[in-house]
């Protein structure tokens, strides 16, 4: 898309507002039709969740996700629409245009996050969105998605992910994210963060800033998993939603899909406070009840049965596999796994290895870690596990079908977001080479 670097020349919001200026993005509209969620863990869900219940309000609806799974149209849709690929080609040449006249000015280089979150904006705007959803990249203090200014955010979870960046503890990182609220907003924290809550609250109080946490002012009650689906009830002051439904699986679902309601709820007191609560429960009805994001504990084929999951922090896999066991059982899995080089092999690793007896060891093409070192892992995690090596993607899908089917098991793919795709592709007959990950 861009032939630009992943981040730009250090850090600059500066030639980000520049940029979005050169482009007539208009900065007060955004801030006003804007919510941001940052996190760790689920931010995709919460975004998709949000934007779902915008439209299903009757709102003209932008949601900007990232990183894509299988296209690159998948990271800025339109009421649930990709952007198309003309549009997609006409706005890249227009962006292409607008940042090397800012970086002549300025001498620095812009970075594709930069990029996208512009090319984002611009589609929104000339596509008459009322709300619009943006998913932060890496953390918020100088991610691009602060420049939207939304007074309305959410941090769905936190756990140690670009530590280089965002710093190497849970308060710094949670500080981090928390910055891509404007000043005088509110900000709502996943579950997980409550241990967090009083280093948070004196954090965001001198900006003015409300705290809210899951659980806490956010009512999450009436939980109920199986394989077709979960319900559950949400409260949020005069809000009292009884069985609320979601085709989503996973128990971190019930946090992501109550703190999508709740910066849906918060954003319309600001935008439109006269709304009728009759319409606002129907639309969070149906925009839970509609929305489908793949990746997480997705079922890619029933015969035999084969879950895959995108997690690839320690937190987010073991939520993951706790959830996987709660709706299709402990027993009779066998387990895909790898990692990406940059990640912390072992943990992740040790997240998985010793809830299977049977686990295929392999490398993603994209990042991938060599399969021998996974194994040397899963073999110290859990040194009773029957332990195969499947070189390639290809290799793994071929071996773990077979396996599946002569030991009457089921298959769970997890360790890495390349890897879960890139199987994914290859078990429905695709090919990994088509693929281009950002």
């Amino acid at each position: 898309m861009f032939d630009l670097p992943k981040y730009g020349d250090g850090v600059c919001l500066a030639r980000m507002a520049e940029l979005l200026d050169a482009l007539s993005i208009d900065r007060a509209r955004l801030q006003r039709t804007s919510v941001v969620v940052t996190g760790s863990n689920g931010k995709g869900s919460t975004a998709a969740f949000c934007a779902g219940i915008g439209h299903a309000h009757g709102l003209r609806t932008g949601l900007f996700t990232s990183p894509h799974l299988y296209r690159f149209n998948e990271r800025i849709r339109v009421d649930g629409a990709e952007i198309g690929d003309d549009d997609l080609a006409r706005l890249t040449s227009r962006i292409k245009s607008a940042i090397a006249e800012v970086s002549r000015s300025s001498g620095e280089q812009f970075g594709a996050f930069e990029a996208l979150f512009a090319l984002a904006c611009l589609h929104f705007q000339e596509s008459g969105c009322e709300f619009a959803v943006f998913e932060a990249g890496i953390g918020g203090r100088y991610d691009p998605v602060r420049l939207a200014g939304a007074l309305i955010t959410c941090v769905t979870s936190v756990d140690y992910e670009h530590v280089e960046l965002l710093g190497d503890s849970l308060e710094l990182i949670a500080s981090d994210k928390s910055d891509a609220c404007a000043s005088g907003g509110t900000i709502i924290y996943g579950e997980n963060c409550a241990g967090l809550r009083p280093h948070l609250i004196e954090y965001n109080r001198y900006r003015v800033i409300t705290s809210l946490f899951v659980r806490d002012q956010i009512g999450i009650s009436g939980e109920s998993a199986s394989a077709s689906g979960q319900r559950f009830d949400s409260d949020f002051g005069s809000h009292a939603f009884r069985s609320l439904e979601m085709r989503l699986r996973g128990s971190f679902q019930f946090n992501n899909a109550s703190m999508a309601v709740t910066l849906f709820l918060l954003w319309l007191q600001r935008a439109r406070p006269t709304e009728d609560t009759g319409r606002i429960e129907a639309a969070v009805r149906s925009g839970l009840r509609e929305v489908s994001w793949p990746g997480r504990l997705e079922v890619i084929q029933q015969e035999p049965l084969t879950v895959i999951d995108v997690g690839h922090t320690p937190d987010g896999i073991r939520q993951s596999l706790a959830s996987l066991k709660a709706i299709y059982g402990a027993d009779g899995w066998i387990l895909v796994t790898g990692a990406s080089r940059d990640k912390n092999t072992s943990e992740i690793v040790g997240a998985l290895a010793p809830s299977f007896d049977t686990v295929i060891c392999t490398a993603a093409y994209h990042k991938g870690a060599d399969a021998e070192s996974i194994a040397a892992a899963v073999r110290k995690a859990n040194p009773a596990a029957t332990v195969h090596i499947a070189a390639t993607i290809e290799d793994a899908v071929g071996l773990s079908q077979k396996l599946a089917v002569s030991m009457q098991r089921k298959v769970y793919v997890a360790g890495g977001l390349f890897l879960a795709i890139e199987y994914a592709v290859v078990a429905r007959g695709g090919r990994v080479e088509d693929l281009r990950f950002f």
